[in-house]
């Protein structure tokens, strides 16, 4: 049996701006994996993202998303199956946007829906509230939302385009520690799903990697450190290596923990 077409696929990529932002990255994901991207400031992980975005264009190497390669073939036909979460996107929609426009905007690839919404659209922004937990919010304007139910209603808006890969750019910055996990509990549920996108989740923290993430990439430099299974990539060592600090990474039964074992001034790589 032949094996399933990867979700994205990315070999020896370079990303210049004066400087190599990125540097010969490769990175494969295949259906039913769900990616963590971690990295400190600095090391590429802003990059990665808008070059899957298509917002930026490499000077070397060759992208394959959903058997679509760039540069070669349209791309509006790739972005329209991405969604992305991220602090931009929620920041462009008008406070009194209704929020059940804000999923059928996502149908239609538009920020602050205008025009005539089909009674069906409506209907199935209603559904997706409520398979995102958020059906309490069917006539609630964006204004009067939280943070995390605002990172809740984008993922249901990136749903309604039915989307095969979901990309999650710290979606838990600002929330604060009870609403993080909350939120982390309600994407645990939403990677779960048997029809649920590919996940990519970008991150500082290794305490909001969860269970449903089963692949780690690490980036440091704008080089990729280590890519592959949690199990194997998610190590003291890589992650000391990763934030060049002397760290020991700690699994609990509610998550990852960091320990750290010195002043990062004192570690040298």
């Amino acid at each position: 049996m032949q094996d399933p077409e990867p979700i994205l696929e990315i070999d020896d990529l370079t990303v210049m701006r004066g400087k190599a932002l990125l540097d010969g990255v490769s990175w494969c994901i295949h259906p039913g994996e769900h990616w963590a991207v971690l990295g400190a400031n600095g090391s590429g992980k802003s990059t990665l993202l808008n070059v899957v975005n298509a917002f930026m264009g490499p000077a070397r190497g060759s992208m394959r998303i959903l058997g679509h390669k760039y540069g070669r073939d349209s791309w509006d036909a790739v972005k329209i199956r991405i969604g992305f979460v991220s602090g931009t996107v929620h920041n462009l929609i008008d406070d009194g946007e209704p929020v059940v426009w804000a999923l059928v905007g996502g149908k239609r690839a538009m920020i602050n829906f205008w025009g005539h919404a089909a009674e069906e659209e409506v209907e199935e922004a209603r559904q997706i509230l409520r398979q995102v937990e958020c059906g309490h919010l069917l006539d609630a304007r964006w204004c009067q939302l939280s943070q995390g139910e605002k990172q809740k209603v984008l993922i249901g808006r990136a749903l309604m385009a039915r989307i095969r890969l979901l990309i999650l750019d710290e979606p838990c910055a600002g929330l604060d520690p009870v609403a993080r996990e909350n939120f982390l509990g309600f994407l645990e549920r939403s990677a779960a799903r048997a029809e649920a996108p590919t996940h990519i989740l970008v991150t500082h923290h290794v305490e909001e990697v969860t269970d449903s993430f089963t692949h780690v990439l690490l980036l440091r430099e704008g080089k990729v450190l280590a890519s592959g299974p949690k199990e194997t990539v998610f190590t003291s060592e890589n992650i000391s290596e990763t934030f060049n600090a002397p760290i020991e990474l700690n699994k609990t039964e509610r998550g990852y923990r960091l320990e750290f074992l010195g002043s990062p001034r004192d570690f040298g790589i």
